[in-house]
């Protein structure tokens, strides 16, 4: 037999306990390494530090719904995260650390979107995507329209302040589209109650102008029981109400006398710029709050 086989057969048992060893510690890590899926909204990115701020969801039998900062080592899937981002991630724990891996943006699609009333929808989105839908980071045009105290309202009013917007019908019969939506900005009108007026503005338009004329959005804001000083519902000459939704990409249809609509809320900071525009309804009241709060203490 060969020296070197000789050898191999004279130490292999210490190899083989070796060998044992390595695999126990391995399993003694993994024991200890904790993995949960976990979903959230993205309040900051800092790529070079390899970190990002969630708001995130509950975790079930680990954490409750809270923000939190996470490390990402992989550089790369922080690149398509942006503010109002909505995530999917594994949370890694270890004994000692924590990190984040396998981050991916989650997109939405409306589940109550019926086959028909989908199609209508995407084609009238493909037909608006020559309107000027603005961009994060683009300043907003000046509009006009009538509040709930049938008062003419300018959006250059607002400058200086955060600005809260979304789009509703009052006639929605949908408690996870509308109603959701509203009671969204009845939180935020509730935790921020101190800085509404002096720097936050809420405001809620109508995509259904011929029927919601400010007396129906007065009886609808006293559902919600807005403050009409900081919390305006608007309405106004269909053209206008259309150029204001074409700019944040909200679309409609006719329904039977209702709406298949698509879902925006919108976040737009101190120089009048679109901060974040979320698509859909799959967030907490909550985490809009968290979003609302970054855009407020942005400097």
């Amino acid at each position: 037999m060969p020296r070197t086989s000789r050898e191999f057969c004279q130490h292999r048992p210490v190899l083989l306990r070796w060998l044992a060893l390595i695999l126990l510690l391995s399993s003694l890590h993994a024991a200890a390494q904790q993995r949960h899926a976990a979903t959230g909204l993205v309040l900051s990115v800092d790529r070079a530090r390899h970190t990002m701020v969630v708001s995130t969801n509950e975790v079930p039998g680990y954490m409750d719904a809270m923000v939190m900062s996470y490390t990402v080592p992989d550089a790369k899937s922080l690149e398509p995260l942006a503010r109002g981002a909505q995530i999917e991630f594994t949370l890694v724990v270890d004994k000692d650390s924590s990190h984040a891996e396998d981050v991916k943006v989650r997109s939405y699609d409306s589940a109550e979107r019926e086959p028909s009333k989908a199609s209508r929808l995407q084609g009238l989105e493909e037909a608006l995507r020559a309107v000027r839908r603005l961009k994060i980071g683009q300043a907003v045009p000046d509009f006009s329209l009538t509040d709930q105290q049938n008062r003419a309202l300018h959006f250059h009013q607002f400058a200086g302040k955060v600005i809260a917007l979304n789009f509703v019908y009052t006639r929605c019969a949908l408690p996870e589209y509308c109603f959701r939506s509203s009671n969204n900005f009845a939180v935020i009108q509730k935790q921020y109650q101190k800085r509404l007026g002096k720097d936050l503005e809420l405001i809620t338009v109508t995509f259904d102008p011929v029927h919601d004329q400010p007396g129906v959005l007065r009886d609808y804001a006293r559902t919600w029981k807005a403050d009409p000083a900081t919390w305006h519902f608007l309405t106004g000459p269909v053209s206008d109400v259309e150029r204001v939704c074409d700019l944040f990409g909200v679309n409609y249809v006719p329904d039977e006398g209702l709406f298949v609509h698509s879902l925006h809320t919108v976040v737009i900071d101190r120089e009048g710029k679109l901060a974040v525009n979320l698509e859909g309804n799959d967030f907490t009241a909550q985490q809009f709050a968290d979003l609302v709060g970054t855009v407020l203490d942005s400097k």
